[in-house]
């Protein structure tokens, strides 16, 4: 699936809420392995993220946690998506929603356009198309353009995205385009243990077959810059990823 920007791409400015807090997105898929890697790419534009992987459960949770948009699958294993429109509108008749679906006739795309889909996009898709159709979607909506610094820190490690400098401890760091990419997805992501195929699909423009050894390789390209000679910030989870985290007092 085509995900990441390519190395050297900037990351949009986040949209908010009118009042400056994060936008709330519902993701409703039964590939659970999809629905988290859309979630991934959701939260990495700042937005906070639910998931669902049943019709009942996402009606439950439009309704519990009423969020700003709807990322929805037409194929569910209990209720179609059309009929998870129809009961979530009920609740909030304005919801922005986003159909996902495996289909590509003309007669699909129009039933879910006329039962109030907002947008479709058509598997298999990337990822950027369905944050770029969030993204239209929640400006039409009325989000603000987050006035937010463009500065990620991580204890002693800071990256600017605009000017893309790296330091830690005061220090500059200089990386390649791709260990930027890398670093940044990293530092979005704090303390989460991120997969080889997360971070294939966010940072690399590659499937996962036969891939995953670039990223190794990348984190240990990582390591030698970051945290040569200092305290850990980068750390293996064995048989689940890597995480970077602020380095142990």
């Amino acid at each position: 699936m085509d995900a990441a920007p390519p190395p050297g791409a900037t990351h949009a400015p986040a949209l908010t809420r009118a009042d400056g807090s994060p936008l709330r997105v519902l993701v409703v898929d039964d590939e659970v392995n999809l629905a988290e890697l859309i979630s991934m790419a959701l939260r990495y534009e700042g937005w906070l993220v639910e998931v669902a992987h049943t019709g009942a459960r996402a009606v439950a949770t439009a309704r519990e946690q009423r969020p700003d948009a709807v990322v929805l699958d037409m194929m569910l294993p209990d209720v179609d998506g059309l009929e998870v429109l129809r009961r979530m509108r009920a609740t909030d008749p304005d919801l922005p929603v986003v159909f996902l679906t495996a289909r590509d006739a003309v007669e699909d795309r129009i039933a879910g356009l006329t039962a109030g889909g907002d947008d479709y996009v058509t598997k298999p898709f990337s990822l950027e198309e369905v944050v770029a159709r969030l993204r239209g979607l929640m400006r039409r909506a009325g989000a603000q353009q987050a006035a937010t610094s463009s500065v990620l820190a991580v204890g002693d490690l800071s990256l600017d995205e605009d000017s893309r400098e790296v330091f830690r401890a005061g220090e500059e760091i200089i990386l390649t385009a791709t260990e930027f990419e890398l670093l940044r997805f990293l530092m979005r992501n704090p303390r989460r243990v991120l997969s080889k195929a997360q971070i294939l699909d966010r940072v690399w423009n590659y499937d996962f077959g036969g891939q995953a050894n670039v990223v190794e390789l990348y984190i240990s390209y990582l390591r030698k810059k970051v945290d040569a000679g200092r305290a850990p910030m980068i750390h293996t989870m064995r048989g689940a990823g890597y995480v970077l985290k602020p380095a142990a007092g």
